[in-house]
């Protein structure tokens, strides 16, 4: 079995080589669709990354009426609290929202002057709700418009809960992602169809042109594995080939959109990416690149076979 192995994968390579023009229309098509299956896993990788970025910085804030009175808003900090779903809770005075926001406006002379104006403090006091989860806040917003009733008169102490801006935001950038990876779904599917037609009329010119060869062979009485096999090597080649190229493509690429893709997306460099998850990024390209070589080499010369395109 050996012997017959090193005899298929010779013939396979010197016919790969002898259609060197014809291999490398097959290796560019399917160099292609790699980098296409290539640029999908880092684009996704990175509109992921955003969203968890996005998500990290999510959190509940319940604003509460200047007139709250401070012993339900810390009543509805300890129900709050009782929640499994709550990591944390912050109680933010007023005194300590008019300082923040005075320092954030620090610049802004026209705010200021207007605040000193007033003679008060406008602002209310506030809880800031951490979940354990982030698919947790809709349910804790829930319960924050259903419950805080039993606590006081919501319409009275609570001024608004800030839930559903994040959450629209946050569901933005998730339609985007899911329509991002569909499209690019759909782009590999049509590449990969376009590379399995060109590699099936590759081998199927292949063949031709090894068609006395080919005839011989059956006369002589041999089997379809003979005939088919170094075909299929070809094949291999091509997917292999094809492979490489994209890695290699992927360096130069990945390092200049590095930071780019960093300041873009917030924190996720593509070259790091590239990387750290090298051998599993290969491990797709070259297990997706020998799938297309190998298969329309495969029913390229069964279907040759099938229907006796061989003249003796």
């Amino acid at each position: 079995m050996l012997t017959d192995f090193k005899r298929i994968a010779r013939s396979g390579f010197l016919s790969f080589w002898r259609n060197r023009f014809v291999s490398l229309a097959a290796i560019l098509v399917i160099s292609v669709t790699l980098f296409v299956v290539g640029s999908l896993i880092f684009v996704s990788a990175a509109l992921q990354t955003a969203l968890a970025a996005v998500e990290s910085k999510v959190d509940v804030d319940v604003y509460f009426a200047t007139d709250a009175a401070e012993d339900d808003i810390l009543a509805l900090k300890g129900v709050l609290e009782e929640l499994p779903e709550v990591a944390s809770v912050a109680y933010v005075t007023k005194e300590s929202a008019l300082e923040q926001f005075t320092a954030r406006h620090e610049s802004d002379f026209l705010t200021l002057q207007a605040l000193e104006e007033l003679g008060e403090n406008p602002l209310g006091a506030s809880l800031n709700i951490l979940a354990k989860e982030t698919s947790q806040y809709e349910s804790i917003a829930r319960f924050l418009e259903n419950q805080t009733a039993s606590v006081a008169q919501a319409g009275e102490f609570v001024d608004s809960i800030n839930y559903y801006q994040n959450k629209g935001a946050i569901d933005k950038l998730s339609n985007i992602i899911t329509g991002a990876e569909n499209i690019g779904f759909a782009a590999i599917l049509a590449l990969a169809a376009i590379s399995v037609v060109i590699t099936f009329n590759t081998i199927r010119l292949a063949i031709y042109t090894a068609r006395e060869e080919i005839a011989v062979m059956r006369l002589v009485g041999a089997g379809k594995r003979y005939i088919q096999g170094p075909f299929v090597i070809e094949g291999l080649l091509y997917g292999i080939i094809s492979a490489l190229l994209a890695i290699v493509v992927f360096f130069p690429l990945t390092y200049w959109l590095g930071e780019k893709a960093a300041q873009f997306f917030g924190g996720i460099n593509l070259y790091s990416y590239y990387l750290t998850n090298f051998f599993q990024i290969s491990g797709i390209l070259v297990g997706t690149g020998v799938f297309l070589g190998v298969g329309s080499s495969f029913f390229a010369v069964r279907r040759y076979l099938a229907k006796k395109y061989i003249t003796v």
